[in-house]
């Protein structure tokens, strides 16, 4: 049965993630778009607080008394030395909400400091704020939980292709997945155009390819190199940024995604938003995820993923030999 997208819940996903993918364009096309610092150390940009109060402005008018847990805050942009920031994300959002003022935004921003609760949104507005950043790889990433399963998610790819795949002339992607009703894409420009999409069916190691991220902050590129040997790959990594990744392992451009611990970060957690939505998206496309020990991804440890240590996904087929060869990485 085709995903049927006046489902309440999904309509509000689809019609949310479309605009604030378009709000993260606009920017790119009318700023020199510059990172500042947060208190992590990690960029973010205009586009990551205007999407993350459009978002949120959208989910409380469909649902005004639903939880949404988002990766920013409006912190630097209410202190000193935020008003230029907080005057360019006003502008942009004013672009979609005519009632936007600096204080409302601000507003909307912090309704994702809500906490995890037994059912509840998680947003990640520019996941890959680098790749956004460098004009490649991001996406903006949306999911539902429920008594800590995933069983909504969806990813707006401004610049994969409409099939899911990487390339020039890439006009957008929008993935989506509901529990039990497997893994979909269509065009992010607009329009219900649903395809179903499907993992690889590669069997053979050899001939399985990795997916990568392009950024090292969160993983061990060494040991990647050495996971590769041990698992004899003989293909060249596909790089790439962000959550998009998953978009391009569910619809067969990959079989492989690990997400190793960096040395310098060796207890490093991940966050909900950066998992949660791919990750149905992947197992609804036939795939499996998991972290570095094979459990299953808890979602009911709040923030992050407390009892999971790194991240293992495949097409399924190739996930336990991966996970052989990760436990004799040293």
């Amino acid at each position: 049965m085709p995903l049927d997208p006046r489902m309440p819940e999904l309509k509000f996903a689809l019609e949310a993630v479309r605009e604030a993918a378009r709000a993260a364009q606009l920017v790119r096309n009318r700023l020199d778009v510059k990172g500042i610092e947060k208190r992590d150390l990690s960029p973010v940009t205009v586009a990551d607080y205007a999407c993350q109060a459009l978002v949120a402005r959208r989910l409380h008018q469909a649902f005004p008394e639903a939880a949404l847990v988002g990766e920013e805050d409006a912190r630097d942009l209410r202190g000193e030395g935020g008003g230029e920031t907080l005057s360019q994300v006003t502008q942009f959002v004013r672009e979609f909400e005519a009632a936007a003022t600096p204080g409302k935004v601000c507003d909307w921003i912090d309704c994702g400091n809500g906490e995890p609760v037994d059912r509840f949104w998680c947003l990640d507005p520019i996941d890959g704020t680098k790749g956004y950043l460098r004009g490649e790889q991001y996406v903006v990433a949306l999911a539902l939980i429920e008594s800590g399963k995933v069983t909504l998610g969806v990813l707006a790819c401004p610049n994969l292709r409409e099939d899911c795949t990487l390339g020039k002339e890439a006009s957008g992607a929008l993935v989506a997945a509901v529990a039990a009703e497997g893994a979909w894409r269509a065009p992010l420009r607009g329009g219900d155009d649903f395809t179903q999409i499907g993992v690889s069916s590669c069997a053979e190691m050899t001939r399985a390819r990795m997916l990568r991220s392009v950024e090292a902050d969160h993983t061990n590129v060494g040991q990647l190199g050495q996971l590769s040997e041990l698992l004899g790959l003989e293909s060249d990594p596909v790089c790439l940024d962000s959550q998009a990744k998953y978009a391009v392992l569910s619809a067969g451009g990959g079989e492989l995604l690990v997400r190793l611990l960096s040395a310098s970060r060796p207890d490093y957690k991940e966050k909900i938003w950066d998992q949660a939505a791919g990750s149905i998206v992947l197992e609804e496309a036939g795939g499996r995820i998991s972290d570095l020990e094979g459990r299953a991804l808890d979602f009911t440890q709040g923030r992050t993923l407390a009892f999971n240590r790194g991240v293992c996904a495949s097409n399924g087929v190739l996930h336990e030999k991966a996970l052989e060869a990760i436990s004799q990485l040293s």
